[in-house]
């Protein structure tokens, strides 16, 4: 198989890329050369923001099965990119979000749910989600329906992650001590690891499939319970997971998911929406997630095989919480001590 990846250094770009040269395909990558590619790929550079930045993948003459694309700003540059490979490449398949559906999604919901109203094609840069929904309706209306495959990820954890999540816990318990874990501790979360992704991805190109799917875990596939005992489990250390109840810590002016990664608290709009998606169309199709500790040891690992801080995206918030504010919502629930622990 022949596969074009717009990115291909980051994330999940870069575990596509590494599934495919696993799989024994030809790749090429076309990015701006800010990151050193996977060895095997062939290379081509340009700046999509830049009004000539399609040009080395214009005046290419190579072809392929699928185009696979994670852009996340301007929708425009996603349909530049579509238009000049139509007729180039048999498929198109773009890295979306769950966040294109109208906020909020209810409990269950499955690819037919209301989207985010709003998205052009070719918008300039507008909020994450109109952007998201902007680049799907540029791959559809250049590549048609039936060869378009809309990955409407999740919560994306596993090696290379640049935004800061699992390798903000990993850290924190790696610091030791009491740590302020969200409960509840059975609190079902929805992820997929970028490589599980990945292969998915690749098993759709390979099954000519299209359409939207909502692409992480079934519901439940860990806990945040698991989540956490897994990062004890791989760092070692002293840390003292202190299980703290919803209400503390939202009493406490904490923000779910990014003062405390990947949580939001159970019974929320936000719960529904990024941990309850009906995933049942991606599972049919191939889908398999691999264990949570698996994951977490594997993230922990290349962590510390690139010195221990993680890179960050420039375009995403920080996450993690301010350790004075840990240890003072920690005193006040009566965790903060040895011995106390729920």
């Amino acid at each position: 198989m022949r596969l074009l990846v717009l990115g291909g250094t980051e994330f999940a770009g870069r575990a596509v890329v590494e599934a495919a040269l696993g799989r024994g395909w030809d790749v090429t990558v076309f990015n701006r050369g800010r990151h050193e590619p996977p060895a095997g790929v062939r290379l081509l550079q340009g700046d999509r923001t830049a009004s000539d930045g399609l040009a080395a993948l214009a005046e290419d003459t190579g072809e392929w099965d699928a185009v696979v694309d994670t852009w996340s700003a301007a929708p425009r540059a996603v349909r530049d990119a579509a238009r000049l490979l139509r007729g180039r490449a048999a498929r198109y398949v773009y890295v979306s979000s769950c966040s294109v559906y109208a906020w909020a999604p209810p409990a269950g919901y499955a690819e037919d749910a209301p989207l985010v109203e709003g998205a052009e094609s070719g918008a300039e840069h507008t909020d994450y989600l109109r952007d998201k929904r902007g680049g799907e309706l540029a791959v559809v209306e250049e590549f048609g329906a039936e060869h378009s495959v809309l990955v409407r990820a999740g919560l994306l954890l596993g090696p290379y992650e640049n935004v800061g999540r699992l390798p903000w816990w990993l850290t924190r318990i790696a610091r030791g001590g009491p740590v302020l874990a969200p409960g509840p501790r059975d609190l079902p979360l929805q992820y997929v690891d970028i490589r599980d992704l990945a292969e998915w991805i690749l098993g759709a190109v390979e099954q000519e499939l299209s359409g939207p799917y909502n692409l992480m875990s079934p519901q439940g596939h860990a806990t945040m319970g698991e989540l956490l005992d897994a990062c004890v489990a791989t760092v070692g250390g002293t840390a003292d997971l202190r299980w703290t109840e919803p209400e503390v810590i939202l009493d406490a002016g904490i923000e779910p998911w990014t003062q405390l990664p990947v949580w939001v608290p159970p019974g929320s709009d936000m719960h529904d929406a990024l941990h309850a998606a009906d995933v049942s169309r991606a599972v049919a199709t191939g889908l398999r997630c691999r264990p949570v500790e698996e994951t977490v040891a594997d993230t922990w690992r290349w962590l510390q095989d690139i010195g221990g801080t993680a890179p960050m995206r420039p375009d995403r918030t920080a996450k993690g919480l301010d350790p004075e504010v840990e240890a003072k919502v920690l005193a006040a629930a009566g965790q903060g001590v040895p011995g106390t622990t729920s």
